[in-house]
């Protein structure tokens, strides 16, 4: 298990991490999720010995490790753009960190086979970094990683800079392997799907501070701050529908309820014009405007689109009831 517990850093004068707290039970995947410079690589280098806080612990299996050396911490950590040795195959990458503990060259050679094997590798040890794809190479670092058989797994942006195919290809083969493994799992992202797809639970850090903690489901449908429901998934924001508060409501939680054909909105709805439709694959955006001239967006399926027979210029109604509302105070403080 790994408790962070009131983790700081500043840099100069400028402070990157801000009483950050998180726990990772074993076998969990936790994701840090945020905006870029929002402070999440740096929570992970404390957690991983390469960075030392100002103030705070670290605790790694029940023992405080805040001071202890980042070789000593028995800790896995893959980096965004590989750090493989090109000078070295693939073979010698993965052996490296075994080479340096001294262990046996028998069990060298078997536990890089069986890595390479496990990570679908097979047949390519000879090869060097420069040979192999960006996800082939991004799978090396994750075998150099899991040799010494870490049971923490830290892993920084491990896809970013890889193309959208291979991203996903890579995330469900990560999940699994970690499922198999039972390895408990701390990864960076400002990637919200890829967040939500491999975390049991994410944690939201925004200038330092964590905004939210909790299940994919819960950051998604129960927002806690402004910067969260404007963070995860696409929102509209829109004022005067609370008296004194700010709403937030996500593009598929605008609710269609028909055409208004001239009759008073029912009860908890809004008349809205219709002023574009765009159809995406399976799914329908619709571009509204209500009656004060705010714009909204609103998503559904397309069989429900042409089951309600709507077309651009139209009249509808909207119920916008599963609106998460902050008050405009607090909104302010927020750059959204």
């Amino acid at each position: 298990m790994i408790s962070a517990r009131n983790l700081t850093k500043s840099f100069g004068e400028s402070l990157i991490v801000d009483d950050v707290s998180f726990e990772a039970a074993d076998g969990e995947v936790i994701a840090l999720l945020g905006p870029s410079g929002g402070g999440k690589s740096t929570v992970l280098r404390m957690v991983a010995g390469l960075e030392v806080p100002d103030r705070g612990t670290v605790v790694i299996r029940g023992a405080d490790a805040t001071n202890v050396k980042v070789q000593e911490r028995g800790l896995g950590f893959v980096f965004q753009h590989y750090a493989l040795f090109k000078h070295m195959t693939v073979r010698d990458n993965i052996a490296f960190g075994l080479e340096i503990k001294k262990v046996p060259k028998a069990d060298i050679e078997s536990r890089v086979d069986e890595l390479l094997e496990l990570v679908q590798l097979k047949g390519l040890g000879k090869r060097y970094p420069a040979q192999l794809s960006g996800g082939q190479r991004q799978r090396v670092a994750l075998a150099r990683a899991l040799a010494p058989k870490p049971s923490i797994l830290l892993l920084d942006e491990p896809f970013g800079a890889l193309d959208a195919k291979v991203r996903v290809e890579l995330r469900r083969w990560l999940r699994d392997l970690q499922k198999r493994q039972s390895i408990t799992c701390v990864f960076v992202t400002h990637d919200q799907e890829e967040a939500m797809e491999l975390a049991d639970r994410v944690i939201i850090i925004n200038k330092g501070k964590v905004e939210q903690a909790g299940t994919p489901e819960e950051v998604y449908d129960r927002p806690a701050t402004p910067f969260v429901a404007s963070f995860i998934g696409s929102s509209n924001v829109l004022s005067g529908v609370v008296e004194g508060g700010r709403a937030f409501i996500r593009h598929h939680q605008v609710e269609i309820r028909g055409k208004a054909d001239g009759r008073a909105p029912p009860s908890g709805c809004s008349a809205a014009k219709v002023e574009r439709i765009t159809r995406i694959g399976w799914v329908a955006k619709l571009a509204l405007s209500l009656p004060d001239g705010q714009a909204i967006t609103a998503e559904l399926p397309k069989d429900r689109l042409d089951e309600l027979d709507i077309a651009d210029g139209e009249s509808i109604f909207v119920s916008l009831g599963k609106a998460s509302v902050f008050p405009e105070a607090v909104v302010e403080d927020y750059v959204i």
